[in-house]
């Protein structure tokens, strides 16, 4: 049955109704609170509130390897109460140095402790591909979800700045970065060999990118889009506008990864009824997030 019959206030069009979890489409992807004190009863209260909105957990930063085994376990078993699947977030690079027995290690433990997804941050990694495209398969064998991540660079001076100009006025053009641009073509070839090695999702970091929402170089999104597909595709949005133009964009089945602090906010995004306005209707409670 779809959500938005038990949420009246949400509106979907026939063709857009949100699916019950677990979802191939439409996932919202959850950052755990890093910089703040993560404990069970903030996870439980987020949850509780929204956890029906919430299709994955994150663990940023590598902060679940400062942590006990014992809690990780508990935390993760709450996680999956509420039909939520746990990532490990960017961590195996750390491990690489160690060579690929620690890596294989690394994966057994996270199936021991019970993650679904690990996550493969390809830039940092700096591994040859067939390398990388076997550690894939070796989640893979295990049982557990393979999502290599992948950035895309581009020039700043490539972006609009949106500055207001009077009529001829001359701007003087940005001075060409000195940064390392990835090639496009060869970033989603990367990316579609990871998918024939069994890999379930690409994380496309496209900050560089989408950083103001006003200047999203819209024609390299949907490149990465129409070559990957938009199920097997999620896009880190790092605010609210970003998440915003892509749900405007693609509509409510494109998958992202969001802030703890933007999951209701995306959701009415998603229903594309109530936008900011939500506040109204849910009361002050959320301001705590």
């Amino acid at each position: 049955m779809s959500l938005s019959l038990y949420y009246q206030w949400k509106h979907f069009d026939e063709d857009e109704d949100r699916p019950e979890k677990p979802r191939r489409f439409g996932v919202t992807e959850m950052r755990s609170p890093q910089y703040t004190l993560l404990n069970q009863n903030l996870l439980q209260d987020i949850f509780e509130s929204m956890g029906q909105f919430v299709d994955g957990l994150k663990f940023s930063g590598g902060s679940h390897s400062l942590m006990p085994k014992s809690f990780i376990k508990e935390v993760i078993n709450k996680a999956h109460q509420h039909d939520v699947y746990v990532s490990t977030g960017e961590w195996a690079e750390h491990l690489i140095r160690n060579g690929p027995s620690a890596f294989k290690e690394y994966v057994e433990d996270c199936k021991q402790v019970g993650f679904d997804t690990i996550e493969l941050n390809v830039g940092s990694l700096e591994i040859p591909e067939e390398t990388l495209l076997r550690y894939v398969r070796l989640i893979k064998d295990v049982g557990l979800k393979a999502k290599p991540q992948f950035a895309l660079k581009v020039n700043k001076s490539d972006i609009q700045t949106g500055r207001d100009r009077a009529f001829g006025a001359y701007i003087p053009p940005a001075p060409r970065s000195t940064e390392f641009v990835e090639d496009v073509d060869l970033l989603i070839r990367r990316a579609e060999r990871c998918l024939e090695a069994g890999a379930d999702m690409i994380m496309i970091d496209a900050d560089d990118v989408c950083q103001h929402a006003d200047s999203v170089r819209a024609d390299i999104i949907a490149k990465v889009i129409g070559r990957l597909g938009l199920e097997k595709t999620m896009f880190e949005a790092s605010n609210g506008r970003t998440s915003e133009w892509f749900v405007r964009q693609y509509g409510s089945k494109v998958n992202l990864f969001v802030d703890h602090s933007q999951v209701m906010d995306l959701e009415c995004l998603r229903g594309r009824n109530l936008g900011k306005n939500h506040a109204s209707v849910l009361g002050s409670s959320y301001s705590l997030f």
